[in-house]
């Protein structure tokens, strides 16, 4: 599935649910489901882990579709590598990035 079947498949199942609930109520279940996934990785099975990484990418699609922004075109910044240096693997300092 692509990143934008994947954003119009949430939208379809959830938008009018997060429209609803608002910015700030969508992003406080957003940050939730980011710390599932950090317990996931602390303790979790694979199947957990992939489960809350689903979680959040859902959640994170929520959000922009609420601001009206398309994820396939979000995610373009990284389409040359590194922002900053345009390098893959990134050159720049680690402090840099």
């Amino acid at each position: 599935m692509q990143l934008s079947e994947f954003q119009e498949l949430i939208e379809k199942t959830y938008l009018e649910r997060d429209s609803a609930r608002g910015m700030g109520g969508t992003f406080m279940w957003f940050t939730e489901e980011v710390g599932e996934l950090a317990t996931a990785l602390r303790e979790g099975s694979r199947e957990e882990q992939e489960a809350e990484f689903a979680d959040v990418l859902a959640w994170l699609c929520t959000l922009a579709s609420l601001k009206g922004i398309r994820m396939e075109e979000a995610v373009r910044k990284y389409a040359k590598g590194c922002p900053r240096c345009r390098k893959i693997p990134c050159n720049c300092a680690a402090t840099k990035c």
